[in-house]
């Protein structure tokens, strides 16, 4: 049965302009270059230089006005007028080259990856085609970090579906005992424990290595949780011998997949959007511009589309033409007011952010950094808080004391019992210092922890210290230890 009602609904919806700002916003400085070079790009009616904006009041023509709607140009053909096929050949060609003669590029020198390196070693060996298969089949199971993390059973039953090679369990084991004889030790294993037993049985046949291999094939449970009196008893050697043994393990290399250069690997390079400098024991801020060109409106489309209101033709081509660049016009003004209100939200933020937490950048003593949470400097500089959040959670600040994640200066506050609101970040700092000064030997529960922090005037509960243990990277207890 159909039904008809009538409802009342408020709804608040941002304009593309806002939806662009906050996009913008939200970029950090090498994510924010590579979109204004986009937008040049995309829109030949934003030009870059030091000429003066003075053509952007194109303004609206009575009979082309269109209540400032952006309009849908993707059905017109303006290929009459904006085409590059006007251009001739010869201008598109240097005068000193003739088109035959190769462009000239920087050669960049190209890594393999450890898969290629594997194959070169297999390379040395002379293998029946159904074993090389099965081999080149392995190296590409294996990870970055040099395992192969399958079942021999998964193996078998792919190489049936898939290469219709029909293969015994005994196949692959001897296949893969091959491809663990390549370099680097350890490679082709498929947990941490072959891993390491194919490196140590490389090694030069010592009584330390060999109580390590006897460690590893016979008590590995015991050594991953630290059990070190237990083992000192069932190998039945002493607390220095164990030492020993424990140093040989600690050389190899968990991940031997690591140690392969890979190229396809891109090193994500840290530009600060901000710098803090103390200039006279005043704090200094500057927001990082590198490579942002000037921008303006493009004077020549400025004076195309005054000159196309001026004519009496009002044909449906040049009507189409005038929407088009009136539409690449606003799109270049839109985008270089939103970069303007981009750097005015990122200065007046972080400005907030810096004088908030003035007597840390004063003095570089995280024991100084003041609680702070999003809606203090939402309130301080009137603005919604997930504006604030935008601009700490993806940018970078460079201070005197080392480049920082603005989130980093944000916490949480308690009251400690001299009843003063202090961060958390001054608890965690505290509760670091107590951890690395305790006894390897005997390290700290959480509940012992937390004692000591109460001692020092912080009383918070054990889960909350497991919390901020956690948070700090430290594991529990017992696998603090050391001998």
């Amino acid at each position: 049965m159909l039904k008809q009602n009538l409802q009342l609904k408020l709804s608040q919806k941002l304009s593309p302009q806002q939806i662009q700002l906050m996009k913008l916003i939200q970029l950090p400085t090498l994510a924010f270059e590579n979109r204004i070079k986009q937008e040049i790009e995309e829109n030949p009616a934003l030009e870059t230089g030091k000429e003066a904006a003075e053509h952007d009041e194109y303004g609206s023509s009575d009979e082309f006005d269109q209540d400032n709607q952006v309009i849908d140009t993707s059905d017109i053909d303006i290929d009459s007028y904006l085409s590059d096929d006007e251009i001739p050949n010869y201008r598109l060609s240097s005068n000193n080259y003739a088109n035959s003669d190769e462009d000239k590029h920087i050669p960049y020198a190209a890594g393999i990856s450890f898969h290629q390196q594997l194959l070169q070693q297999l390379n040395t060996f002379t293998l029946e085609d159904k074993y090389w298969e099965i081999a080149e089949y392995l190296i590409g199971s294996i990870d970055e970090t040099g395992y192969i993390r399958r079942e021999i059973d998964d193996i078998i039953d792919d190489l049936a579906f898939t290469r219709n090679i029909f293969a015994e369990n005994e196949d692959i084991q001897n296949v893969l005992d091959l491809i663990q004889t390549f370099d680097p030790a350890g490679i082709g294993a498929r947990n941490l424990e072959e891993c390491l037993l194919l490196q140590l049985k490389r090694k030069e046949q010592t009584t330390e290595v060999a109580n390590a291999i006897t460690l590893i094939e016979e008590h590995f449970d015991q050594f991953t949780k630290k059990h070190y009196q237990k083992i000192i008893a069932r190998l039945k050697i002493s607390e220095e011998e164990l030492k020993d043994v424990v140093a040989e393990i600690e050389k190899l290399n968990p991940k031997p997949g690591s140690s392969f250069g890979s190229s396809s690997k891109v090193v994500e390079q840290i530009i600060p959007d901000f710098s803090i400098r103390i200039i006279d024991g005043d704090l200094q801020l500057q927001l990082n511009n590198r490579n942002i060109p000037d921008l303006h409106v493009s004077r020549n489309y400025s004076e195309m589309l005054q000159s196309f209101k001026e004519s009496k033709s009002n044909d449906k081509k040049q009507r189409d033409t005038v929407l088009f660049i009136k539409q690449k016009l606003d799109a270049a003004k839109w985008f270089i007011d939103a970069i303007k209100q981009r750097y005015q939200t990122l200065f007046v933020t972080m400005n907030a952010i810096m004088h908030y937490q003035e007597e840390y950048f004063l003095s570089g003593d995280e024991s100084d950094l003041r609680p702070m949470i999003l809606r203090d400097i939402a309130e301080e500089i009137g603005m919604d808080v997930s504006t604030v959040s935008r601009v700490a959670n993806s940018k970078y600040v460079d201070t005197p004391y080392g480049t920082k994640l603005i989130k980093a200066f944000f916490s949480e506050s308690m009251t400690n019992e001299s009843g003063e609101e202090i961060s958390t970040k001054e608890i965690k700092s505290i509760l670091s210092e107590v951890i690395s000064n305790e006894s390897k030997k005997k390290p700290l529960t959480d509940e012992v922890l937390a004692g000591k922090l109460k001692e020092k005037g912080y009383p918070i509960a054990r889960r909350t210290v497991a919390k901020y243990r956690e948070q700090l990277g430290y594991p529990v207890a017992r696998l603090r230890k050391k001998l």
